[in-house]
């Protein structure tokens, strides 16, 4: 009986390595996975009263110097933004478009 249990233990022992490197061949066959990025390109549609998203603000330059530009300056409280094309003045607090002047 301790023959039988000595060759057991000591087969299980050989076999171990042999099923941890059968997984691991098994993974490396395994097709990689690839992960396709869309990106797209939004064109927004400005309108007055529009409250700017997170994300919207995300695309937009501020416009320190709005004369270079052909702005009249803000008012207090207001700033100058360009998004693409478009120059927006929106509201300091709470980003409300004011005024819309569209890029040629």
């Amino acid at each position: 009986m301790k023959k039988m249990f000595a060759v057991l233990l000591s087969a299980s022992f050989l076999a171990a390595p042999l099923v941890a490197a059968t997984e691991a061949s098994a993974q490396d066959h395994r097709r990689p996975v690839v992960v396709h990025r869309d990106v797209h390109v939004t064109k927004y549609k400005w309108s007055r009263g529009h409250r700017m998203s997170p994300a919207e603000r995300r695309n937009m330059r501020e416009v320190r110097d709005y004369r270079s530009h052909r702005l009249a300056p803000p008012p207090r409280g207001y700033r100058w933004v360009q998004v693409n094309n478009d120059y927006l003045m929106i509201s300091i607090a709470s980003n409300v478009i004011s005024s819309i002047v569209t890029g040629r």
